[in-house]
């Protein structure tokens, strides 16, 4: 396993933990479109989860490099002498406790070009979802809440797309997967997706198709509100910026 790669996971890590965190609390009485279906309801739980999954495997990855790389090269100077295998063995089953069938070499996690994509498209979410954060300020909440002095927002991100922080999401999604879903991952190699790389399309499947659904609807549902409140100004925003997500696309 390469010290790149654990740099790169740990990077993409601490910036969806920023953007997984809400910058402000949800005001319970001023939230609307609670009528959806409660599997789309629960975005913020599923951030949550992100965040977890994305520590977990940075840690994991971290603890396997270290147990790979750096303990059997210290513990000749530390212990006088070298790691017995069995010593070695148990240090790598602990950090690797899965492995591809039909293998017998230890895993090699490495740096792709899938990983390095992965963290590119982390890392743009994440600054277009800060963005967002600053941009509305208190307005933003991860719950759709509606304040009482809420304004029109129109610029930065939101002079090309409507909802820019549901691209950010998506991005994120589309990066954790390409990062850990992917061959030369711990998730693939050594962890619950070890035995089946179907798996890994199907959980990437489901995972990208919630996230587009639970933004398809959020979307709508901003917009339907936004329309009410603010009326002939929501109009011209919505004529000059038609899209939802990506300009030209979606």
């Amino acid at each position: 396993m390469t010290l790149s790669r654990v740099l790169l996971v740990t990077i993409q890590a601490i910036a969806n933990g920023l953007v997984c965190t809400p910058p402000n609390p949800t005001p319970q009485k001023q939230r609307y479109h609670t009528e959806q279906m409660y599997i789309l309801q629960i975005a913020p739980f599923i951030f949550k989860c992100h965040q977890i999954i994305a520590y977990c495997c940075a840690a994991f990855e971290i603890l396997y490099y270290l147990s790979t790389t750096l303990a059997p090269s210290l513990a000749p100077s530390l212990l006088k002498a070298p790691l017995s295998p069995y010593a070695q063995s148990t240090l790598t089953t602990l950090t690797c406790p899965l492995q591809r069938p039909g293998t017998t070499a230890p895993p090699y996690l490495s740096t792709t070009p899938t990983l390095c994509l992965g963290v590119l498209a982390v890392a743009l979410g994440a600054y277009i979802r800060l963005d967002c954060y600053k941009t509305l300020g208190n307005l933003f909440t991860f719950d759709l809440t509606l304040d009482p002095h809420h304004r029109l927002i129109t610029t930065r991100f939101y002079r090309y797309v409507r909802h820019p922080a549901y691209t950010g999401s998506m991005l994120l999604v589309a990066g954790l997967t390409l990062a850990h879903l992917t061959q030369g991952s711990w998730m693939t190699e050594c962890g619950p997706l070890a035995r089946s790389r179907v798996s890994g399309v199907v959980v990437w499947a489901t995972w990208w198709l919630w996230t587009f659904c639970c933004g398809i609807s959020r979307a709508d549902a901003e917009d339907k509100q936004m329309r009410k409140v603010f009326r002939e100004e929501w109009d011209t925003w919505a004529k000059e910026v038609p899209w939802w997500f990506l300009p030209g696309l979606v």
